[in-house]
């Protein structure tokens, strides 16, 4: 076999070697320490991954590799030349033997790796024996950096009675360091303070609660975490975090009263609304967890009421109807008190309610005279002489005491002129005698005022009815124009007639018609009770004339039904017409007009022709 031969089998080996799994896996290795440098193979350079490490501090180089051809036979005929980043400043190479050196300090966090060129030549002819190549130096890291918190401090809430194990919130620390080589970016987190109550993941900085924690015992917590790097090896860097962890609040407290039993008052003058007092019930609990509602039980709720001031949470008792002492001195009512809103997880530890017993005590106070009736209803006969009782009203002090009244008449002067009453009893007379046909009512206001005390006056109404009396006799409710034919036939209707009572009868007024006594025998009219409050005027004889007599005056008596029973007379005036089949009424009136003025028929018809001519 020849040299050639031979060099192409070593090159082949030297092919197969790098593809070979152990070297692979070598390779992997390294990639996983974060260390390896990445080397190109070319024929017949010969050397090692190279690494710097960083931040390191020397007064003469510091030695890093040694690049070698295979050609080189240490004889000193090859000269090794270095180029690319940092060549002869940050790096230098030994020209005989091609050992690479650094000279300055490193920094991985600045720069993690530099990328060299090198070329071997020969030195009598200047001409390369190898292939310029490429090849990289990688700044190794050191734990140079501390871990940091940079969303620092921190503050979480977490509801209060978390069960244990709960997630609060998520710490999380940086480092500067390489975290694919070493430990010296890999993180520990630990609890420095917060024990017993949280915990922490190591490798994820999730804090949990480790028990369960009441908000009312203590509503906030400081918790200090630690990040250690280096897997909390010795000579690792740390840092602290502080987070701040709020319990937020949830119902699981019931209200409770401050007292078991309170003791309130109220006068008896106080009106409707009138604040009687406050209950409060505490709640540990705050915010809508502590809002709660007033109940009033039993029968007191009909006199008293309760409403929940919704920014201080008190009870407010409020009279609902007057109070009376001398009825009533004293109340005992029960106040119950309940969340208006409530967590179902603690319903089972007890009702979120409480009760509590408030006793009020009605003050006496001194209260106006107070009348047996609101209204008095009294009645008296008309006519009536003056002097006659009315009737009485009566009221007293509702006090002990008893003071006595005085009674009054407030209203108008004209019903003190017809009523007085007596200041001591208080008997209403009249003063002078009622007509009912003028007011049948008359409404007056009755005061009583304490003698002692005259500021305590109160009112009562009266009303007085006026009794009818059959005063007044019936009479024709208008005046009646009646006329009658000169050739009217004995019987014929000429008038139909009625009356009126000014009087009011309880039965229903019924009148009774007939000829006055003086005119029964000579009359030429009669008249006929139809029974029904009329009655009708017929003609006693055949035929009139004018010129005999141009009208009659007929007395009609009509009786009523009151006690005593009154009769009138009543004068009802007939004018005889000249008329034909039909009576012409407006030429009888304007007949009976001239007749009374001494005009005969022709003067009448001139003076009507007159009056046409005119129009």
């Amino acid at each position: 076999m020849n040299c050639s031969a031979l060099l192409s089998l070593m090159l082949m080996l030297v092919q197969l070697w790098s593809c070979s799994p152990s070297t692979q896996i070598h390779s992997a290795q390294n990639i996983d320490l974060s260390f390896t440098a990445s080397r190109r193979v070319k024929r017949g350079w010969l050397w090692e991954p190279l690494f710097a490490t960083e931040e390191q501090t020397s007064v003469v180089p510091v030695y890093v590799g040694q690049l070698k051809s295979d050609l080189d036979k240490q004889d000193g005929k090859l000269k090794y030349i270095l180029t690319g980043e940092g060549a002869g400043s940050i790096f230098t190479i030994d020209e005989n033997n091609g050992k690479i050196y650094v000279t300055q300090k490193l920094d991985r966090e600045k720069k993690p790796f530099y990328t060299l060129r090198a070329q071997a030549i020969n030195r009598s002819t200047q001409l390369p024996v190898e292939p310029e190549s490429e090849f990289i130096i990688k700044v190794r890291d050191i734990n140079d950096h501390e871990p940091q918190f940079l969303d620092g401090p921190y503050v979480a809430t977490v509801p209060e009675m978390s069960p244990e194990g709960t997630s609060v919130t998520q710490v999380t620390a940086t480092d500067g360091d390489d975290p694919s080589y070493g430990n010296s970016a890999r993180l520990l987190y630990s609890l420095i303070q917060g024990q017993p109550y949280f915990s922490v993941e190591p490798k994820t900085g999730v804090i949990r609660m480790a028990s369960q924690m009441d908000r009312e015992t203590k509503d906030q917590y400081l918790v200090i975490i630690q990040a250690k790097d280096m897997v909390g090896q010795a000579g690792a860097f740390s840092a602290t975090a502080t987070v701040t962890i709020n319990l937020s609040d949830i119902n699981d407290n019931p209200p409770k009263f401050q007292q078991r039993l309170y003791y309130l008052s109220v006068s008896e003058e106080a009106p409707v609304g009138t604040t009687v007092g406050t209950v409060f019930a505490e709640d540990s609990d705050i915010g809508e967890n502590a809002a709660m509602n007033y109940f009033i039980e039993g029968d007191s709720s009909d006199v008293f009421d309760i409403i929940t001031n919704n920014e201080t949470q008190e009870g407010i008792i409020l009279l609902k109807k007057r109070v009376d002492y001398e009825s009533k001195r004293r109340y005992s009512i029960q106040a119950k008190v309940v969340n208006r809103y409530t967590d179902d997880r603690f319903l089972k530890e007890g009702p979120f309610e409480d009760k509590t017993i408030v006793k009020i005590n009605v003050e006496d106070a001194d209260e106006p005279p107070v009348f047996t009736l609101e209204n008095y209803v009294m009645e008296i006969a008309e006519a009536a002489v003056s002097g006659s009782l009315v009737g009485v009203v009566t009221a007293r002090d509702p006090d002990d005491d008893d003071c006595p009244v005085r009674y009054s008449i407030v209203h108008g002067m004209h019903l003190k002129r017809l009523f007085s009453i007596n200041e001591h009893n208080g008997t209403i007379v009249t003063t002078k005698p009622l007509d009912r046909e003028i007011a049948s009512w008359h409404n007056i206001t009755v005061t009583a005022t304490e003698t002692r005390n005259p500021e305590k006056i109160s009112e009562a109404n009266v009303y007085i009815q006026v009794l009818d009396v059959n005063d007044h006799a019936p009479e024709f409710p208008k005046y009646y124009e009646t006329f009658v034919c000169e050739n009217a036939v004995s019987g014929q209707l000429i008038q139909s007639i009625s009356a009126v009572d000014k009087d009011d009868s309880a039965e229903g007024h019924h009148f009774y018609f007939s000829l006055a006594e003086e005119s029964t025998n000579n009359s030429h009219f009669t008249v006929k009770d139809n029974q029904d409050n009329t009655a009708a005027i017929f003609t006693a004889r055949s035929g009139f004339r004018r010129q005999e007599q141009f009208s009659f005056y007929l007395p009609i008596l009509i009786l009523d039904n009151g006690t005593p029973p009154l009769t009138s007379t009543n004068t009802l005036t007939i004018t005889v017409c000249d008329c034909d089949t039909e009576v012409n009424t407006f030429y009888c009136r304007y007949g009976a007009f001239m007749y009374a003025m001494g005009l005969s028929t022709e003067a009448l018809v001139a003076v009507l022709a007159c009056i046409l001519i005119l129009l």
